[in-house]
């Protein structure tokens, strides 16, 4: 057994076995390497290992801790067993969705569209979550089979969305497009993110050059609304769901696809992932998330998201 393996087992055990907790902190990665005579590459290997797993939760590149489904994702771990890996996007209803899943499914990387894909592509995850409008006008299926190209890349509808410029309530500064949004301080989504390049397309069409607006960066949805609602910036560019929780302004400028990407390999090769995927689709059940809540369907469509049927 490779050596990072061994290490990654051995913390694994600690923590199915209970002599770690959840919330523990473990060595750093010099620290482990110095106790267990070994390298700090390997250290470093291992905790990538439990943190893709979800067995660890890096908080930055000095501390590790626990996760606090450590326990389940241990046992899953050493089992031989595996959670669906999921990178991209940000999405309310995918929030809910995801904490109905469980540890079943965990999303692993950086929030946005293109790492998602990167992720996809590089075999650190299993699918990802995407909201790319190409050129043609056609949503995340032209990005998926030119990056996935020879992968047979899936691509599963989850829903329609409305994205739209969130403002303080009762839009105070009669945004009514992007136009509008010269000299407003905008909080953006980093560069990676699907709602930034519509952002900066938006801009571009309208005659702003993206780089010359300021503001405030935000790492989700529900982070831009934030940033509005406590006056860190003026407008932004969100879900409507984002809008709706912290009762802002929407002003909308479109729907788009909301999509997961996946390649043939983690379809019809890993059963785990087929037993993810077939329920009987991920499609379906993110999108009504569950027989129980129907009524979760009028509720999502009110936040701007249209459920859909089937998958392609």
């Amino acid at each position: 057994m490779a050596r990072y393996l061994q290490v990654s087992s051995d913390i694994g055990r600690a923590i199915e076995s209970g002599t770690l907790v959840p919330g523990d902190e473990l060595p750093s990665i010099r620290d482990a390497a110095r106790q267990r005579s070994t390298t700090t590459s390997t250290i470093g290997r291992a905790y990538r290992q439990l943190a893709d797993a979800g067995v660890i939760a890096i908080a930055d590149r000095r501390r590790c801790r626990v996760a606090a489904d450590g326990v389940n994702a241990a046992r899953r771990l050493l089992s031989g067993q595996h959670a669906l890996l999921l990178a991209g996007s940000d999405d309310p209803g995918l929030d809910i969705a995801l904490r109905q899943a469980g540890s079943s499914v965990l999303t692993v990387g950086t929030r946005g569209s293109f790492h998602g894909l990167t992720r996809v592509w590089r075999g650190t995850a299993d699918a990802a979550a995407i909201h790319l409008r190409h050129r043609s006008g056609t949503h995340n299926t032209p990005f998926a089979r030119t990056l996935l190209r020879g992968r047979q890349p899936a691509v599963l509808h989850l829903w329609r969305r409305e994205q739209g410029l969130l403002t303080p309530a009762g839009n105070p500064g009669h945004v009514t497009g992007p136009s509008d949004l010269r000299t407003l301080r905008i909080a953006r989504r980093p560069f990676g993110a699907g709602t930034r390049v519509l952002l900066d397309r938006l801009l571009t069409e309208a005659g702003i050059p993206p780089d010359a607006v300021s503001g405030p960066e935000a790492n989700s949805h529900l982070e831009v609304a934030m940033s509005v609602a406590s006056g860190q910036a003026d407008a932004g560019l969100g879900v409507r769901a984002a809008a709706t929780a912290l009762e802002l302004g929407f002003v909308p400028v479109g729907w788009e696809d909301f999509d997961i990407v996946l390649t043939e390999k983690t379809v019809c090769q890993r059963e785990w992932a087929a037993a993810q995927l077939d329920l009987p689709s991920l499609a379906q059940e993110l999108g009504r998330l569950s027989d129980e809540v129907e009524q979760l369907r009028g509720l999502l469509r009110q936040q701007g998201i249209e459920p859909r049927d089937g998958a392609a």
